[in-house]
């Protein structure tokens, strides 16, 4: 019998209160601090309070001048950002999708990623076989699945397929794929202004974002990894921080829809909030964006 484990005891709102300002957190309306315990998770905006954390020595207490409502209000940047984030992720994985699977069918035929031989040698191709199937089955709810099943034996063309396909899926993809398609893939659709191993280090960087975005994990202060591949030509030193994913999405995206003003307003909104070297912007981000 395995020995029970300690796990801490639930509790009520206002011990959470209470903890905070042992803390040093200014508590301005104690009515409207519980109200938003009770709407958001303590452990959830706790991950915001830590942002604070004194670093001076004095453990577990937050800097002088942190306020619920200014924590609050970053968790507020934070949740309006990863919106932002996700739409143009959107149109990324779109995109892509939309290049890799082109480029594979009509080189290598509709049902050509089946095959092993039109991978990169030593790639786990029935790993990749497998997780296929399993996307099959846990989508057969879904009309363009049933009807494939039904009608052509559950042959997917890979076009059909990369509809269900992740971010991460499709990273893995691009990854696997013979190192001269890859070449060719960022030229054409590149311009030649970087290599397949950026774009394949991109896709791999921009699927984590994705997941950080989607699971509404923290932006601000928090390192992403994989960190994105450095390109020695870019008009900005990227560094590993959240611009840096920012800066990769435009240079992948760049027929794209423009993030920068939709960016620009939400800084400006809680610009008394936020700290942009946190988040790794330049001074002249707005101009290095566009």
């Amino acid at each position: 019998m395995k020995p029970a484990l300690f796990v801490k005891e639930p509790a009520t709102v206002e011990a959470q209160l209470a903890k905070l300002e042992h803390r040093g957190c200014v508590i301005e309306d104690r009515t409207y601090a519980k109200h938003i315990l009770e709407k958001i998770n303590y452990y959830r905006l706790v991950n915001y309070f830590a942002v604070f954390l004194d670093s001076g020595g004095r453990g577990k207490r937050y800097r002088d001048g942190t306020s619920f409502n200014k924590v609050l209000k970053l968790y507020e940047f934070d949740r309006r950002l990863r919106g932002h984030l996700l739409i143009f992720l959107e149109e990324i994985e779109i995109f892509m999708r939309a290049v890799i699977s082109n480029y594979h069918a009509l080189k290598y035929g509709a049902l050509g990623y089946i095959n092993e031989s039109t991978f990169s040698p030593g790639r786990n191709h029935s790993r990749f076989i497998s997780r296929i199937e399993r996307l099959v089955e846990t989508n057969t709810d879904l009309g363009f699945v049933s009807h494939h099943n039904r009608k052509y034996a559950g042959a997917f063309p890979l076009w059909v397929m990369m509809e269900l396909f992740s971010f991460g899926m499709l990273s893995y993809f691009f990854a696997d794929m013979h190192k001269q398609d890859k070449k060719e893939i960022a030229e054409k659709h590149m311009g030649g202004q970087f290599s397949a191993r950026h774009i394949e280090s991109w896709l791999e960087s921009l699927a984590e974002l994705r997941n950080h975005c989607a699971h509404y994990n923290r932006l601000y202060g928090n390192k992403i990894e994989p960190v994105p591949k450095v390109l020695e030509s870019a008009n900005y030193k990227m560094d590993g921080s959240l611009f840096s994913f920012i800066y990769i999405m435009k240079l992948i995206n760049r027929y794209g829809s423009d993030i920068t003003p939709l960016l620009g307003a939400l800084i400006e909104e809680y610009s008394d909030a936020v700290d942009l070297k946190v988040l790794g912007f330049p001074e002249k981000w707005e101009e290095i964006l566009t």
